[in-house]
């Protein structure tokens, strides 16, 4: 398979496949439960389609996005697994979702009867997650509704309009092992389907774990772990455990210009970076709209012909600028270039790029943009 923006595209971000399984097989077999692995933002900007079609494939328990449109883009690709979504605006199309047979994550009473009402004027009950608010304060059922939620929802149960797919929590502190947070949510989850149980509910899975969690804490796996970032090949707590988690996705793009510039030349806007001798550029044609953050100018490394050059001068909208030094460093015009990969001998990485610029390699992941063709490897793949 191969999705691009267009034949004229400057930058590739290759995504192996293989890699997707990999990791997929690493966090459930360090969690000893399956995954309901999280494609949303088109998978993380991996590509969310064949992204998913690779973890069916591998045997995911199910799927997690934020929005029902994504989740009904899933199913218009032929994705048929389990898809739950948990993130609505108010005027969110819950008969949409209903049709697709999609699992409507709800934080809310609100959302509960908008999803009832929904069920009623399609004739057919909709499938639910319900979103408990242990400790995150941010989406999931507040904890001064509770009481009456359980009982709004044991009415909707009752009536038939709705079927319980799970009960879910989200962790704030799960890149903290021991943060004491992490076991105080746990215990509001078990709390909360405990409290379902007494109304005589009982849901088909209970989740809460995310990568970190997955990863260091599997004591909180509960009956499916919940990752994002690691099924992309990213470790959010590098320093707990050696997991064997592979990157998947490289950057790349080429050499658009080589040029000399005399000692004491200026590069790029503003000049931030002067020449100290005669030196030899390169010109980059990916930029700040393609996912390469301005605020990296002057602090990343590429690797061309597997040798590193630095980045000099501010990165720009549309391209950057490295320093081959005097000799040129043995670079054309046309060479490729790799911005980050999998770090395989010292390469650079997103994680790299994240903490030089102050931020998580999620940002860097997601941020890379629509001018970057997408190019798969692996099964179904369209390399090798």
């Amino acid at each position: 398979m191969h999705v691009s923006t267009g034949t004229t595209a400057m930058g590739t971000a290759t995504v192996d496949l293989r890699a997707i399984a990999h990791n997929l097989r690493v966090l459930t077999d360090g969690a000893g439960v399956g995954a309901i692995a999280v494609v949303k933002a088109d998978g993380y900007g991996h590509g969310a389609l064949p992204v998913a079609r690779t973890l069916v494939e591998a045997g995911v328990t199910g799927l997690g996005v934020a929005h029902i449109g994504e989740a009904l883009a899933l199913r218009e690709g032929g994705i048929d697994a389990p898809i739950t979504a948990w993130l609505h605006a108010p005027d969110a199309d819950f008969e949409a979702a209903i049709a697709g047979d999609v699992d409507i994550a709800v934080s809310s009473i609100r959302q509960l009867e908008s999803v009832v009402a929904a069920a009623a004027r399609r004739g057919e009950a909709a499938t639910v997650t319900i979103k408990v608010d242990t400790g995150m304060n941010r989406s999931g059922i507040a904890a001064d509704e509770w009481a009456d939620f359980v009982a709004g929802y044991a009415r909707a149960h009752a009536d038939g309009a709705v079927r319980l797919r799970g009960v879910m929590a989200h962790l704030a502190c799960g890149d903290e092992p021991d943060n004491p947070v992490n076991d105080e949510q746990a215990a509001g989850l078990r709390a909360a389907v405990a409290d379902l149980a007494g109304v005589g509910i009982v849901p088909e899975l209970v989740h809460l774990a995310n990568t970190p969690a997955a990863l260091t804490r599997p004591d909180l796996a509960f009956d499916a772990i919940r990752p994002g970032l690691g099924v992309y090949g990213l470790n959010p707590v590098p320093g707990a455990g050696t997991a064997d988690l592979i990157p998947a996705m490289t950057l790349r793009s080429e050499v658009s210009l080589v040029k000399r510039v005399a000692a004491g030349g200026g590069v790029s806007y503003g000049h931030t970076f002067r020449a100290r001798e005669d030196t030899t550029t390169a010109v980059i044609p990916v930029g700040y709209a393609d996912g390469v953050p301005r605020v990296l100018s002057g602090k990343l490394r590429v690797r061309i012909n597997g040798r590193d050059f630095p980045g000099v001068g501010r990165i720009c909208m549309d391209q950057f600028v490295v320093d081959l030094g005097a000799d040129g460093g043995g670079v054309g015009e046309g060479d490729e270039v790799t911005l980050f990969g999998t770090g395989e001998g010292g390469g650079p990485t997103a994680r790299e790029w994240a903490d030089a610029a102050g931020t998580i390699d999620y940002e860097i992941i997601t941020g890379i943009g629509q001018r970057v063709a997408r190019r798969y490897v692996g099964p179904d793949g369209d390399g090798s």
